[in-house]
């Protein structure tokens, strides 16, 4: 299904704006409750952002650098087929599927201070500086490299989708941690 690349964009800004507002109300809590974890096996807000700047390490520069290399053309948005796999499989829901991460991907048991946050909020800056470039370019001719393998390509369009749901997704996490502190 074809997207129109302005709305698409426009969304995606939208729900990063939104991801940065919770991130304030995050960096209010003391280091206790950021650190706080249910039990071993779960993450605690701090190891949810840790992850996210994980992935943003990796995405960040192949998003930027695919852009760069883009052509400037408009034409509608086409998801790819594991493109939009991926995205549906990360994207929130009402009642969160449980996946497992990567090994390499998976902060639990690191030693985590507030300046998780801070990280995180830079990379979201700049997130929105590359989806306002990406109003200009070829989102579905562009492509960029995943996490798992430098092997396998995904739409530009795809790949920012799969990005800021990914941090929209660990976010409803983290405050979901923070519910439970009332």
């Amino acid at each position: 299904m074809e997207t129109n690349n302005e709305l698409l964009i426009m969304d995606l800004i939208e729900i990063t704006r939104v991801n940065l507002n919770q991130l304030e109300k995050l960096n209010l809590l003391n280091t206790d409750k950021l650190n706080f974890k249910e039990n071993s096996e779960k993450w605690s807000i701090l190891e949810c952002i840790a992850h996210l700047n994980i992935y943003g390490d990796f995405y960040l520069p192949e998003i930027e650098n695919s852009i760069k290399q883009s052509e400037s053309y408009k034409e509608p948005f086409k998801p790819g087929v594991l493109g939009n796999y991926f995205v549906k499989l990360i994207q929130p829901k009402e009642e969160l599927n449980i996946m497992k991460t990567l090994k390499k991907f998976d902060p639990i048991g690191s030693e985590l201070d507030s300046n998780i946050l801070l990280d995180f909020k830079e990379q979201q800056i700049k997130m929105l500086d590359l989806l306002k470039k990406a109003l200009n370019v070829n989102l579905t001719k562009s492509k960029t490299s995943v996490s798992i393998s430098k092997m396998i390509k995904l739409r530009l369009g795809d790949t920012l989708r799969f990005v800021v749901y990914h941090n929209q997704r660990h976010l409803n996490q983290a405050n979901n941690i923070v519910k439970t502190f009332k």
